[in-house]
């Protein structure tokens, strides 16, 4: 097998490295810079060239990182491999991989394709998605039930804007929950057509807000909070904070009336927003729905594939009954593969 998982990460032995490892390691292949894909302790880092900076704040700016063009193949040990995008966030990568015969290093075998996190809807702030040709697929399943599917041709700028212009006419704030590494730089980049006001960014943005402006993204104006005098009234303004805002010193700047929204794919159910205590929520996610996912995977034309978060769900029992060889990820467990004829 092209890879196995050895402590919770996709794991290639004969060619020494491991995808997004959870733990330090010699050679770390890193589909993007989000914490549960990026942690601190590995030796070399490998990610796409327009993520070098991201992961850079993410894990230290000393930590040795080797950023690649998508497309571009190098070789670790017996293994080539390239990045494609994966219309993530910025610099999101899926990663292929294919054996090479030492010596001439030409490739041989089952092309394997890693996504990591990835989505096909249009998105101002990172690298459209590409369909990369594979015999065996290893996907992501994080919203993989037909429950789960996202309203196409949205503008979401337009709403955002208008639910933060009426609350700033009536003179209440918007507090605008986001992922700080991705969502957040999407919604400002949404809101760059409509917005001239700055967006007031919580201080764990304003970094990354700054990766995505110096790679050519256009992105809303934004005013760090951190730079604002604890005695201003940023009444009726809209801020793009984490939720433990809330909890802060700094929110005294929100006035006495603000309503709170999240920008999520967790907002397509409609409860999460009442569970949630937000007064309203956007459906913005940066994966892909139940139908993207089905159709990624087709057009791949895998033989096989591996569903990662919800391995024992609906897209596994979906995907066979299309006559699909599908199997959760943990089917690539050592034990497991060793017990495997098929591969």
């Amino acid at each position: 097998s092209m890879l196995t998982v050895v402590r919770k990460a996709l794991t290639n032995a004969s060619g020494g490295f491991s995808i997004d490892p959870m733990v330090g390691v010699e050679h770390a292949v890193i589909t993007h810079a989000h914490a549960d894909h990026a942690r601190r302790g590995s030796l070399n880092y490998y990610t796409s060239h327009s993520g070098v900076d991201i992961l850079k704040v993410r894990i230290g700016k000393n930590a040795k990182v080797t950023g690649f063009d998508f497309g571009e193949k190098f070789v670790i040990g017996n293994v080539e491999l390239s990045f494609h995008p994966a219309g993530h966030i910025l610099g999101s990568a899926q990663v292929r991989m294919q054996k090479v015969t030492t010596g001439t290093r030409e490739p041989y075998g089952e092309t394997w394709v890693v996504s990591g996190d990835y989505k096909r809807d249009p998105d101002p702030t990172c690298e459209p998605f590409e369909e990369v040709k594979c015999d065996v697929f290893i996907t992501e399943a994080t919203f993989g039930t037909p429950a789960y599917q996202w309203p196409k041709g949205i503008d979401l700028g337009r709403q955002i804007f208008d639910w933060s212009e009426k609350n700033r006419l009536n003179g209440i704030s918007s507090v605008l929950f986001a992922y700080s590494l991705g969502k957040a730089q999407r919604v400002l980049g949404v809101l760059q057509p409509y917005l001239k006001r700055p967006v007031y960014c919580h201080s764990a943005v304003t970094p990354l807000n700054d990766c995505y402006r110096s790679r050519g993204i256009s992105l809303a104006p934004t005013v760090c909070l951190s730079t604002v005098d604890e005695d201003a009234d940023l009444s009726g303004e809209l801020f793009l904070v984490p939720q433990t805002f809330l909890k802060s010193k700094q929110s005294k700047l929100l006035g006495e009336k603000f309503e709170t929204a999240f920008a999520s794919g967790w907002m397509a159910d409609s409860s999460r927003r009442t569970f949630g205590g937000y007064d309203t929520g956007f459906v913005m996610s940066d994966h892909a729905d139940w139908n993207d996912l089905v159709a990624t995977v087709l057009a791949t034309g895998a033989k096989r594939v591996y569903v990662q978060h919800r391995g024992n769900g609906a897209l596994v029992r979906h995907l066979r009954s299309l006559g699909i060889q599908a199997f959760p990820d943990t089917a690539l467990e050592t034990k497991s593969v060793e017990q495997m004829s098929f591969l």
